[in-house]
């Protein structure tokens, strides 16, 4: 019964999820009564968070946890206390490009007035598009985008960066290389220029507290590339579980 309440929980984390499974580890089982789990874990897989984000796969296991027994029986999972929990999160390639097209992203590629920019779009706002990441191995990342100025569209950006988190919540793209063997010579100098400036925008844009599941939320210690996934893994503090309140 706690294993199906605890899923039902999780299940409402996520727009969509093709896969949760969720195990409690209770030894012996009468300490259930006095509210008392030794481990909650969870894994997810096919995952989608506030409609547009996917993941492809989520786990993550607590330590001993503390609830309140009456709460299961009425179909919920209420802690006693916040909880932490070990965790992994891996993305793939494939979602990692959607998520660009995702409208929180977008925001935060269009209409941009920032003077790093309109110094060359002659004051007008700009506005990055057709953004494509490419993960490299040694957690380095390959991204190509395009951007129009008033007096030339479709400026191509390339780009190759180091990816590392920083202050647990913040994903970084540091050491960005400016790939001028891929971009048209006559446009090489704007390009460059642009590349730049889109890759300050792109460091200010990854931040985790914009993702918060509800009640949990997510803390990364490191990161790696992994073909054509990213693997982060950190920890999760659990304070409350949807629907529990």
């Amino acid at each position: 019964m706690l294993n199906t309440v605890a899923s039902q929980s999780i299940r409402h984390l996520f727009t969509r999820s093709d896969f949760v499974d969720v195990s409690i580890r209770c030894h012996p089982s009468s300490k259930l009564l006095q509210g008392s789990i030794d481990s909650f874990k969870m894994t997810g897989r096919g995952l989608v968070i506030r409609r547009e984000f996917e993941v492809e796969e989520m786990s993550f296991e607590t330590d001993a946890v503390a609830i309140d027994p009456s709460s299961v029986l009425a179909g919920k999972l209420r802690l006693k206390q916040p909880t932490q929990a070990v965790a992994q999160v891996v993305l793939s390639e494939e979602s990692l490009n959607r998520a660009f097209k995702a409208e929180l992203v977008q925001k935060r590629l269009c209409n941009l007035d920032i003077e790093a920019l309109t110094n060359f779009s002659g004051g007008e706002p700009v506005s990055f598009r057709d953004v494509q990441l490419q993960l490299l191995p040694e957690n380095r990342v390959r991204i190509e985008a395009k951007t129009d100025l008033p007096n030339r569209s479709d400026v191509p950006l390339r780009l190759s960066a180091t990816i590392a988190v920083e202050k647990r919540r913040r994903i970084v793209f540091g050491n960005p290389q400016f790939e001028a063997e891929s971009v048209p010579e006559d446009v090489r100098g704007l390009s460059e220029v642009m590349t730049n400036a889109f890759a300050e925008v792109l460091n200010a844009m990854v931040d985790l507290d914009r993702f918060d599941l509800d009640g949990i939320m997510l803390r990364l210690n490191r990161l790696e590339t992994n073909g054509k996934k990213l693997v982060f893994s950190g920890y999760a503090q659990i304070d409350h579980f949807p629907g529990s309140g």
